[in-house]
């Protein structure tokens, strides 16, 4: 069972699940009409493939150029299974094709736009020379990503966006962001004699951990001023949990020793996407 949850952890099944979970709460959010049922499934497909190809184009590009970071335990999974998981990315996008003739117009056309960015930017980070400084916009921009693919697909099926709606999805990239950059931040406490290029290695550790201090505050006074200026229950219950997700990923920070033992900041900070469950 161990080496079951770890390989999942390995796939970034996680960050899906999360992915999924966090795409039925933005549509309950704003629910005018029924968001299509294949829109959570294409979306978890997407992810694992983008996540799954980025992690094989990085184990090669390792290969290529021995300069290049070290291997990391998830890397030398996919290494060990490379041909298995091209294999899997090749039935998933497959699949995902087939049921992208079910989507709405809206969304098909929504979603050439960030597939074509997502390619773009796994091609250009797989060309890069390792310490390129324009690896440094990995991580907003994966923040950027993901969150478009959570928020976005729902967005392009509703006839009207509220305030309330794009305050949460800001929330939301705020969120995405503080994950990425707290990984960033405990990969480097990790291995301080090989540090991974980073914003973690450019900024420093205490910049970084600053500006994750000041994402919290940001995501929980949103959190109240919506539960103040908004009448809608849901919308409030769900500006608790973006909060909590928060505060959550700030407290791995807070506490580095405990939580850099077995990865259990990656177990706990890829989870918190698995949150937004508790309010759906």
């Amino acid at each position: 069972m161990l080496t079951l949850l770890r390989s999942l952890y390995y796939l970034s099944f996680p960050v899906v699940i999360g992915a999924v979970l966090s795409n039925r709460m933005a549509a309950r959010l704003s629910d005018v009409d029924p968001v299509h049922w294949a829109t959570p499934i294409v979306l978890g497909l997407v992810v694992f493939i983008i996540y799954t190809v980025d992690r094989l184009l990085d184990v090669r590009k390792n290969r290529i150029d021995a300069s290049s970071q070290p291997l990391t335990a998830r890397h030398a999974f996919h290494q060990q299974r490379a041909p298995l998981l091209w294999r899997t990315v090749v039935v998933a996008a497959l699949l995902a094709l087939v049921l992208t003739f079910f989507l709405p117009e809206s969304v098909i056309r929504f979603g050439v736009v960030v597939g074509v960015i997502c390619a773009i930017y796994v091609g250009v980070v797989f060309r890069l020379p390792t310490r390129h400084p324009a690896l440094l916009l990995k991580e907003p921009l994966v923040a950027i990503l993901y969150t478009a693919g959570v928020w976005g697909s729902i967005w392009v099926q509703r006839p009207s966006i509220t305030s309330v709606d794009v305050v949460e999805g800001l929330m939301f990239l705020g969120i995405a962001f503080q994950n990425l950059l707290l990984f960033a931040v405990m990969e480097q406490l990790q291995t301080p004699e090989q540090p991974l290029f980073s914003l973690a290695t450019a900024w420093g550790l205490e910049n970084c951990g600053s500006i994750i201090r000041w994402l919290t505050l940001g995501v929980v006074l949103s959190a109240f001023a919506i539960c103040f200026f908004t009448s809608d229950r849901f919308a409030q219950r769900s500006a608790l949990m973006l909060s909590l997700m928060s505060l959550t990923l700030y407290g791995i920070q807070r506490y580095p020793a405990y939580f850099l033992k077995h990865e259990r900041y990656r177990w706990l900070g890829d989870s918190v996407f698995w949150m937004p469950v508790l309010v759906l």
